[in-house]
């Protein structure tokens, strides 16, 4: 309970970060992060497992916006169904396919999952399909910070995994 609520309290502080650096892609994909909360996020699927990771995805994009000012605004929503939907995802994807997939593998599906999901919620808010021509955009710079993510994962995971061998 404990490096749970340790990875959440972590998690929420990548969350608010994120939200204050200024991103040039701005331009081209309004609201990019770099989504370095999301590396507490599969670090605890690895360690803890869906359950967890759920629960520190929920409560990191509730309380992050919350004290980042954003709780219950469209950012909050888009926030939400992408942490949550990648949180699941991943944590499939290591239960059911982590012979096939490694971290790497594992964290650009996540980034995917990611954005989709927050393209849906988008399209339900503005009530078009049409929202979905920037998945290209987005995945364009999401898939390299998808790695990044992944990478630094398997990194931290090496020297502080939680795993009973």
């Amino acid at each position: 309970m404990v490096y749970l609520g340790l990875a959440t309290g972590l998690a929420m502080a990548l969350h608010i970060f994120e939200g204050i650096i200024p991103m040039p892609t701005d331009l081209i994909v309004p609201g990019f992060k770099l989504g370095l909360a999301n590396i507490i996020t599969l670090y605890v699927v690895v360690n803890f497992g869906m359950r967890d990771a759920i629960s520190v995805s929920i409560l990191r994009t509730t309380l992050g916006s919350l004290l980042g000012g954003t709780f219950m605004t469209p950012t909050f929503f888009f926030s939400f169904a992408g942490g949550l939907a990648s949180a699941i995802v991943m944590a499939l994807f290591y239960k059911y396919g982590s012979r096939l997939f490694s971290m790497l593998g594992i964290s650009l599906i996540g980034a995917v999952t990611h954005n989709v999901a927050q393209l849906m919620v988008a399209s339900v808010v503005i009530e078009t399909v049409s929202i979905f021509a920037y998945l290209p955009y987005m995945l364009f710079f999401a898939l390299p910070t998808g790695a990044f993510v992944g990478l630094v994962t398997g990194q931290v995971n090496k020297y502080y995994s939680f795993r009973q061998s």
